[in-house]
């Protein structure tokens, strides 16, 4: 989903890193104005999770693999400004620490994930969250934003000049519905899970259904989550497909070279160089994106708080 660089022609890439730099100051605004400051402390680990949740791939048909890009999620725990100002700083890591996803490209992956990706998988959740099709709601909300992430993405391509068979469309668009249906049930998952950790979690409202006899908490939520991102950056790297994603598999195809970049990281590819290719590596690599990933967040959500203070 990560468009690399050398894929976006320089005025189709420059363009929107210029559209998403404002963009970005707006949410921002946005977020100051309508945060909820109960649910910001979990601004960090929601931010972790969702940063191991993606190095995970899963196979997605076709020879191509996929993995939870996590806006929705984060949309309907923290509100959808809030949840794009996380996702605009993963993806920020992943780019510049990481190198994964173009520099040049930063703006387009916002835009695309980041932006009109949380918003677009919100609307659903939060229009059908009264009602007996809540879960459907996120469901379909989880599903919508990778196929808005994913169609965008599609465009910026074929705006730029790269020309793409028929069927070769339609095999991405394939691809792209296969990610977004996991993407939806991950989704409704996850939120069910956090919700029995923390009751009325969701800004959304009663959205899912509880249990008459709710299961004792034994510890905070914000732990059991920070835990669980912990747990799949060492585990779940592991054991994800090694299969090349959408963008990757169109890369090969048309002979687009991914190996160009404007700098060399030594987490360039979520492994530490030092330390070889091998699993613990990419748990080390894995372990140092999560701490950055939560101080980052845990750090903006205290100064929406404080701003927000501030509004009141």
């Amino acid at each position: 989903m990560h468009i690399p660089d050398n894929f976006l022609s320089p005025p189709v890439w420059a363009t929107l890193d210029i559209v998403a730099a404002p963009a970005v100051a707006v949410v921002s605004r946005r977020a100051q104005k309508t945060a909820d400051t109960t649910r910001l402390p979990l601004l960090g680990v929601l931010g972790a999770f969702v940063f191991a949740a993606q190095m995970v791939n899963f196979p997605v048909g076709v020879g191509t693999s996929g993995h939870l890009v996590g806006g929705t999620l984060l949309a309907c725990i923290v509100g959808p400004w809030a949840a794009a100002l996380v996702m605009t700083s993963i993806l920020l890591i992943q780019a510049l620490v990481f190198q994964d996803g173009g520099v040049l490209a930063l703006g387009a992956n916002i835009l695309n994930m980041a932006l009109l990706g949380v918003v677009a998988g919100y609307i659903p959740a939060k229009l059908l969250a009264r009602t007996k099709g809540a879960n459907f709601g996120v469901f379909a909300g989880g599903t919508i934003s990778v196929l808005v992430s994913g169609g965008l993405a599609l465009t910026e391509l074929l705006v730029s000049g790269i020309h793409m068979s028929a069927a070769m469309i339609e095999l991405s668009v394939l691809v792209f519905a296969a990610n977004a249906i996991i993407e939806g049930a991950i989704t409704v998952s996850a939120l069910r899970a956090i919700e029995r950790l923390k009751p009325g979690v969701s800004v959304l409202g009663d959205i899912l259904e509880r249990s008459r006899k709710p299961k004792r908490r034994l510890l905070p939520a914000t732990a059991v989550i920070g835990a669980v991102a912990a747990l799949v950056a060492i585990v779940g790297v592991a054991l994800g497909s090694s299969l090349p994603d959408g963008l990757e598999h169109l890369a090969k195809h048309f002979g687009v070279p991914l190996s160009q970049t404007l700098f060399r990281s030594p987490l360039g590819g979520y492994y530490v160089r030092d330390l070889g290719t091998g699993w613990f590596s990419r748990a080390s690599a894995g372990l140092i994106g999560l701490l950055g990933i939560y101080l980052i967040c845990a750090l903006g959500g205290q100064l929406l708080k404080r701003t927000r203070r501030s509004f009141s």
